[in-house]
Order: structure tokens, then C-alpha cells, then sequence
């Protein structure tokens, strides 16, 4: 079972100030790394800076960019900066609580990676999203079935975990950079014969999704190019 000085855990955050500190909070005396990509033009970095400070225990790294890299952009940026032999993601917001993580890294034991799932049997919803939320999420789990042949539930949950070596081998011919990016990590990982298990996990609701209408016509875009070999970097 991997332990927690084995795993990266890369945390995107764009302007999330307001919503940072919960997660800094439940880090306590966290013993793996973290590596935390701030893109935006708030006070998160500095949040988060301040936060290491007071921390020096913990393995913390805050990488900043002045422009936006775009969600997977932030997860991919953070992905090539691990060098742990297990590299994992998590939304920056809190609502997957740390513990749930460490579920997903001790799964690679015998998997390439493992993707917590707010649909499976087995979870546990705290707090829910909205019932048009709920809807917008079945149909874009239909999409993905229909164009990329993923058998997954929940490709957009905000807590991941891989080892290393398979991400090596997919991180190269990645073009995504939005909120699409989780499914064609996925995508890549499927064909490159890779195991990946969807698990049950503990999910709070924190909030609106940054993910808006016209993300979501974007993601649709995006994956739609990237099936049918028509790819291009989106934000």
C-alpha cells in the first residue's frame, strides 16, 4: 500500500481565496506532497504562502502563473512538477475531504488509477449539488459514453490518483487544458491499456460549480474536436 511520502497530491487554484482555507485546514500534519498551482489574480498564493509558513512540517509547494493555464492546465503543470512514484488530484475547494484521497492512492496497488465516484453504490453525498446539476452531470456522462466508449460513472469528480509511470506514458499527447481534461486523461490511459477503478467516495457540496454554461458548451467542443481528431488547446 502506498504511503503517504510516495504520493503527490497537485491541488489547482484559480481565485480561490475564498474557499482555500477550508482545505488548508484539514491538511494538519499531512507527510506526502503538495503542490498547489495558483493561475489566478486573487489572494490565493499568498493564502496559501502564508499558510506554509506557519506549516514548515509540511512538504508544500505553491507554483504561480500570471496567466490562466485553464483546470487541466493547473493539474498537468502540477502532474510534471511530481516526482513521486504516485501522483493524485484534488479540487481545491474541500469537497473531498483528505482521508478520501489516501482511499484512492492505496487502490493503485493493484491499479493504474483510481477516480472517486459520486454515483457509484457506496458514496457518501453530504451535502448535494442541485437537482439541474444532478441532470447536467447524467448528460455529460451520456456524451462521454457515446464518444469515448468510458465505462466510468463519474469522470468529473475532483479526486483522482495514478501512478507515475502510467501518467508518464499519456502527459505527452495531452491537448486538453479546461474542465474536458479529466476525460481525455482518461480517454489516453483507457487505450494505452491502463486499469483504472472507480471508487465510492465521501462528497460535500461546497458551492456553485465554476463550471458555467458557457464552460460547458466549451467542454462539449472540446470533446467533440478531440474524438473525431480535430484537437486544440482550450482555457
Amino acid at each position: 500500500m502506498a504511503s503517504w511520502d510516495q504520493c503527490t497530491i497537485v491541488v489547482p487554484a484559480y481565485n480561490e481565496a475564498e474557499r482555500i482555507d477550508r482545505l488548508l485546514k484539514d491538511l494538519g500534519d499531512f507527510k506526502g506532497y503538495l503542490v498547489f498551482v495558483c493561475d489566478g489574480n486573487d489572494a490565493t498564493a499568498e493564502k496559501i504562502r502564508r499558510f506554509a509558513d506557519r506549516h514548515p512540517g509540511l512538504s508544500l509547494r505553491c507554483m504561480e502563473f500570471g496567466h490562466r493555464l485553464g483546470k487541466g492546465g493547473g493539474v498537468l503543470e502540477g502532474m510534471k512538477a511530481a516526482d513521486t512514484p504516485f501522483v493524485g488530484f484534488m479540487d481545491a475547494d474541500g469537497s473531498t475531504p483528505l482521508q478520501e484521497m489516501m482511499k484512492l492512492f492505496a487502490r493503485l496497488d493493484g491499479a493504474d488509477g483510481a477516480i472517486g465516484s459520486r454515483w457509484l453504490e457506496g458514496s457518501e453525498i453530504v451535502i448535494a449539488q442541485g437537482w439541474w446539476r444532478r441532470l447536467q452531470s447524467r448528460m455529460f456522462n451520456t456524451l462521454v459514453r457515446v464518444l469515448f466508449g468510458l465505462r466510468f460513472r463519474d469522470t468529473q469528480c475532483g479526486a483522482k490518483a495514478f501512478r507515475k509511470g502510467a501518467l508518464d506514458e499519456v502527459l505527452p499527447s495531452m491537448v486538453s487544458r479546461g474542465f474536458e481534461f479529466d476525460v481525455e486523461l482518461l480517454w489516453r490511459l483507457q487505450n494505452a491499456g491502463c486499469r483504472i477503478e472507480e471508487v465510492p467516495i465521501r462528497w460535500i457540496n461546497r458551492g456553485e460549480s465554476r463550471v458555467g454554461g458557457a464552460d460547458g458548451l466549451g467542454m462539449f467542443i472540446a470533446l467533440v474536436r478531440l474524438r473525431y481528431g480535430r484537437s486544440s488547446v482550450s482555457g
